[in-house]
């Protein structure tokens, strides 16, 4: 088996700080050549991996404003497709353009669908519905307009991050700094609660952070330590008592709320889009409807096990059990693509 790995271009695969999409990306790819399997990454000429790199795009254009992202997003694409023929498989995880892309080969592709930036893009899954095999990375963010091969969760390598036994004193945010976050809804959180919380994100919407975040960090109580980096990643999630996920949308997945459990540090979330397939209330974390619940949920902290929140994840969100599951969808593929 051959398969294309098409991995965003916003940043690095993997990441050196910020890049969801292209962190996934990166522990399948690896995950897949240390099984035997033999993978091309299509990713920015800077990526770093154990698989067969192809690249036209020499860096992130998220790390090289130079670069105009339509242009060298076109020329990536139209490289892995204009190619397509070469391999047994494509496995796409730009979102929907490379979908427009499909007609140029008779490869199978999947497309893992990162979630849905707007109902606008739908028109674009519904046209390749049936030509193309999605799959979810959660129930939750499965759209009633389209068909599904399967739902695969996304894994973390769950020896990136330390566990911690004891309960840290401060709280967390971890996610862009952007009204979905919901990193004002922190704020109010943790002053209510009466700990202090740390804020680590990159800021994706500046007006938001001058307006709702900046103003907050005169008194020390708020700090805001800008995007963490893997071992700051750890440090950060391990000494807390507990993560915030105080998010304003449905959100697709949240790879924070993993990593978090994985050092151990329960995560009070909002009852919205995935939440429910990560956290089991009262076990791991508590799943609440708004801000006055989150503040009462986080007296409870103190009952949760962290060894149970660490349990969760090497049950159910390994890279290892991530890439297992993939590796069924494309043997399934397979099976039924005309020889």
């Amino acid at each position: 088996m051959h398969v294309a790995m098409l991995s965003p271009v916003a940043w690095r695969t993997p990441p050196r700080h910020y890049g969801p999409w292209e962190r996934v990306v990166s522990l399948l790819t690896e995950g897949l050549v240390r099984r035997g399997v033999e993978v091309t990454l299509f990713a920015t000429a800077d990526s770093v991996t154990a698989a067969s790199l192809r690249a036209v795009c020499p860096a992130g254009y998220e790390e090289d404003r130079d670069l105009d992202p339509k242009v060298w997003e076109s020329l990536h694409i139209s490289e892995l497709f204009e190619h397509g023929d070469e391999f047994d498989l494509i496995h796409n995880h730009f979102d929907f353009l490379p979908l427009t892309y499909t007609g140029m080969t008779r490869t199978p592709v999947v497309s893992t669908i990162h979630g849905f930036s707007s109902p606008r893009i739908l028109p674009v899954y519904k046209k390749y519905d049936g030509r193309v095999f999605y799959v979810s990375i959660s129930n939750a963010d499965r759209s009633p307009e389209l068909t599904y091969l399967a739902t695969v969760h996304h894994g973390i390598d769950i020896e990136r991050f330390s566990f911690r036994a004891d309960c840290g004193e401060y709280l967390l945010f971890f996610g862009r700094i952007h009204h979905d976050k919901g990193a004002k809804e922190a704020i109010e959180i943790a002053r209510r609660f009466g700990k202090k919380l740390i804020l680590a994100g990159i800021i994706q919407d500046e007006a938001y952070f001058e307006r709702e975040v900046k103003p907050c960090l005169e008194d020390g109580e708020i700090e805001f330590v800008g995007s963490a980096g893997p071992e700051k990643r750890d440090d950060l999630l391990g000494g807390a008592y507990a993560l915030l996920h105080s998010i304003n949308f449905d959100e697709p997945f949240g790879l924070s709320v993993v990593e978090s459990m994985a050092c151990g540090t329960p995560v009070v979330a909002f009852r919205r889009g995935s939440m429910p397939e990560l956290i089991t209330h009262g076990e791991d974390g508590f799943l609440v409807p708004d801000v006055d619940e989150a503040v009462r949920a986080l007296g409870e902290i103190p009952k949760i096990a962290r060894a149970r929140c660490r349990k969760t994840v090497e049950e159910r969100f390994t890279a290892e059990r991530m890439v297992e599951n993939y590796i069924e969808v494309y043997r399934g593929i397979l099976a039924t693509a005309p020889t």
